[in-house]
């Protein structure tokens, strides 16, 4: 999610997000009482550039979806792919410019103890800013998901957005629950509201349901001050 959003200039947080998804696992008539979604589609809007953030869990077992974690990006002249870049109209990729860059060894929990005690905030990888906005996105497609409503797979999903990007990335995932034996005929999924967002205020807009998900009723003493 860093690297995704770390693509667009000066991003911080979308204007707006919406989600879908579900939990399915093996066999037709498994039923339990977890919540989180096993896989997961969410876009995030930021006005000429989208986020399409998948989260497939079943994967790993099926040939055709190999357990992986990447990013791609997909441009107007093209797309980068397994760190090459792709022409478009053309089946070979080029190696990509050298970018010139400086992190501090360790990987960052190292690098963020080091700064602890050093107490050298410039030698940090990265702020703690740049967390907070990659998590919050986290945050935010999952509430548009807990928002959502139970639809048959047959609804149609153009409340997702029409690029062939989102189509392609819907069409993988109802391909993966089929190859574990999914029925879609009878089966559904959680489609979740576009929610709209205000990245300065950090609220959604006109949402005070939303605007809940935030945030979480806290256990005296144990209170985050809104102000900290």
């Amino acid at each position: 999610m860093d690297i995704a959003r770390w693509a667009i200039k000066d991003a911080t947080l979308p204007e707006s997000v919406i989600s879908m998804g579900g939990r399915w696992v093996e066999g037709p008539d498994f039923e339990d009482q977890g919540q989180t979604p096993n896989m997961e589609l969410s876009i995030f809007d930021y006005g000429q550039t989208l986020i399409v953030f998948e989260t497939r869990g079943l994967v790993g077992k099926i040939d055709k979806f190999p357990n992986k974690v990447t990013n791609e990006f997909y441009l107007e002249e093209g797309a980068i792919i397994d760190g090459k870049f792709r022409p478009k109209g053309k089946d070979t990729s080029e190696p990509l410019a050298g970018v010139d860059y400086h992190v501090y060894p360790g990987g960052n929990f190292k690098n963020f103890i080091n700064c602890v005690r050093s107490r050298k905030q410039e030698e940090l990888n990265a702020d703690i800013l740049e967390a907070h906005l990659s998590s919050a996105l986290c945050h935010l497609g999952n509430i548009s998901y807990r928002l959502g409503a139970e639809v048959p797979f047959n609804t149609e999903t153009m409340a997702l957005g029409g690029s062939k990007t989102i189509s392609d990335s819907v069409m993988t995932i109802l391909e993966n629950t089929k190859a574990i034996g999914v029925d879609a005929a009878t089966a559904k999924y959680r489609l979740g509201p576009k929610l709209a967002f205000d990245a300065k205020a950090e609220k959604f807009v006109n949402n005070p349901q939303a605007d809940l998900m935030l945030t979480r009723p806290y256990r005296k003493p144990f209170v985050v001050p809104v102000q900290v």
